[in-house]
């Protein structure tokens, strides 16, 4: 068997085989026929070998982008629970500031709601204080309208007391 007979394989290989497989029968030399018939099977095992050896790379490669799909989608999983926290947060966040200027706009109003009370009640203690010194003045002068009165009673008391001494 020469160099270039061993190393014929593929399709070119099963053809030599079979070639020679054909050629030893015909002419009777049973070693050809053998050799043929080996390096026909040995052109089929490379043939089946390499088909083998695609559909190995080609499963190996389906299961590396399996995994780099799993991968992906693990990492999608991740930021979209980020995503989801983040925005949790952020509405945490808004919320909490919108109850605090709520609670900074009702303590605005309390503040501004006694400031009103104050005023009032001080208005009023200024009204009772006007109306008390008009009271007191008007009995005052209510007084003095009396002791006048009085006084002039007593001067016709006295004027008529003269008058009938007299």
């Amino acid at each position: 068997m020469s160099e270039n007979e061993r190393t014929a394989g593929g399709v070119v290989g099963r053809v030599v085989g079979k070639v020679k497989e054909v050629a030893g029968e015909a002419v009777g030399r049973e070693d050809l026929s053998r050799e043929g018939r080996l390096q026909s099977a040995q052109a089929e095992a490379e043939v089946e070998a390499r088909r083998d050896e695609a559909a190995a790379e080609r499963s190996e490669q389906e299961a590396s982008l399996r995994a780099q799909a799993h991968e992906t989608e693990i990492e999608r999983e991740r930021l979209e629970n980020a995503v989801i926290a983040q925005r949790r947060e952020e509405r945490a966040h808004a919320e909490r500031q919108q109850a605090e200027a709520r609670a900074r706009e009702d303590a605005a109003e309390q503040q501004a709601q006694a400031a009103r009370d104050r005023a009032a009640q001080h208005d009023a203690a200024d009204q009772l204080e006007r109306s008390g010194e008009e009271e007191r003045i008007e009995a005052e002068r209510e007084a003095i309208r009396l002791d006048r009165e009085a006084q002039r009673a007593e001067e016709r008391a006295r004027e008529l007391d003269s008058q009938e001494a007299s």
